[in-house]
């Protein structure tokens, strides 16, 4: 089954007491048993709900994972992971990363005597140069947020294997239809639902895949005891945009292409970040492990100011100024002061995060008007 059919068909059937179409909402807290312990699968919501178990399955298949769990939020998924570890633990990580990464890797569990390590994975032998033998995870994003770098999955998860340490990769700029970790070697596969899975900007989820029986149980333990659960209707609406993903990044990465080289040859803009770019590092290693490039894009203005780049995100008439990414509507970001914010401005800089640094999330609009707003908002 390919991936278009996957998304409408993985893991949903008909509700055999109607016939609906469309999997029904188990707006449910509890189920009635037949005697204790026998029951039709389902015992408490927090453990296991209709609505989710279908939405697992269905995203499970798209990453074509054996296993799939949803949680509340992308960062929810991620304090799972992370939760698998115990204290005197390592922790090797892409220097750049999602602000709310880094703050929930420094600021929550390096207090619990887990230690984390930010490396440029752009050369993997940073990362072979950083395990020690109490290294236990390897945590990649591909493309990064928001400097649009390229990870070699297949790479660092050669690493992984040889050396007894799992990998897991942030997959939430790429979305299943661009990238598929797990089929490269990784061994956890994490995503923010709330942008490109549900894509519609009414959706707060996270999701994790595996294909390790022994790896999924621990996840769902934690899922289970911590109780990080989505709620039925979220459910709903993230496996009903998903019938579209594959028809929707189709038009983000169309769109982002084109915006691209626009941006590039605009005389006013100094650099833009996007992996479709011959130039781009690793931009091999993209096109061997992604379908497309995607609608993700960061630029500078030659005026590298922050007064400049206010000016500009203040000025855009269709993009909207606003957190997160993957909906159909156009965003405009500012890292610095946004997702970025919690970062230490040293290693935002160091890797390249400037103060005038913005951050595209290509809709799908008529991309015409895109790139007239994008002319009026630069100047």
């Amino acid at each position: 089954m390919k991936f278009g059919t996957k998304a409408l068909h993985a893991g949903i059937e008909p509700d055999p007491s109607t016939g609906a179409i469309m999997t029904p909402i188990f707006q449910t807290s509890t189920y009635v048993q037949d005697e204790p312990g026998v029951h039709k699968g389902y015992a408490y919501a927090r453990t296991k709900n209709p609505t989710r178990s279908v939405l697992e399955k269905n995203l499970a298949a798209l990453e074509n994972a054996a296993f799939g769990r949803c949680f509340s939020s992308g960062m929810s998924a991620t304090e799972t992971v992370i939760k698998t570890l115990t204290p005197g633990d390592e922790v090797i990580c892409t220097a750049d990363l999602y602000g709310g990464t880094y703050r929930l890797f420094t600021k929550v569990f390096a207090k619990y005597g887990i230690k984390f390590t930010f490396v440029d994975m752009l050369d993997v032998g940073n990362i072979e140069a950083a395990i020690t033998d109490k290294t236990k995870l390897i945590w990649s994003e591909t493309p990064t947020n928001p400097m649009m770098n390229i990870m070699d999955i297949r790479a660092i998860s050669d690493i992984g294997r040889k050396n007894n340490i799992k990998v897991a990769v942030d997959n939430t700029f790429a979305s299943p239809y661009l990238q598929n970790p797990l089929d490269l070697g990784a061994d956890i596969v994490m995503h923010s639902v709330t942008k490109y899975i549900a894509g519609h900007s009414d959706v707060v989820m996270g999701f994790l895949g595996t294909n390790d029986p022994v790896t999924d149980e621990a996840l769902g333990f934690i899922q289970n005891s911590g109780g990080a659960i989505p709620g039925p209707q979220d459910c709903f609406l993230a496996l009903r945009g998903i019938k579209t993903l594959h028809v929707r990044m189709q038009r983000h990465c169309e769109n982002g292409e084109k915006i691209a080289h626009f941006l590039r040859d605009h005389p006013k803009v100094e650099k833009v970040y996007w992996p479709g770019f011959e130039d781009h590092p690793n931009h091999e290693v993209a096109k061997r492990q992604m379908k497309y490039f995607g609608g993700m894009i960061s630029f500078k203005q030659k005026e590298d100011t922050i007064e400049q780049a206010n000016k500009t995100l203040s000025s855009f008439k269709i993009f909207s100024l606003a957190e997160s990414l993957g909906g159909v509507e156009s965003l405009v970001g500012h890292p610095a002061t946004m997702t970025h914010a919690s970062i230490p401005r040293e290693h935002r800089l160091a890797v390249g995060l400037t103060d005038s640094l913005i951050r595209l999330s290509v809709g799908i609009e008529d991309v015409d008007d895109l790139i007239a707003d994008l002319k009026q908002a630069i100047g």
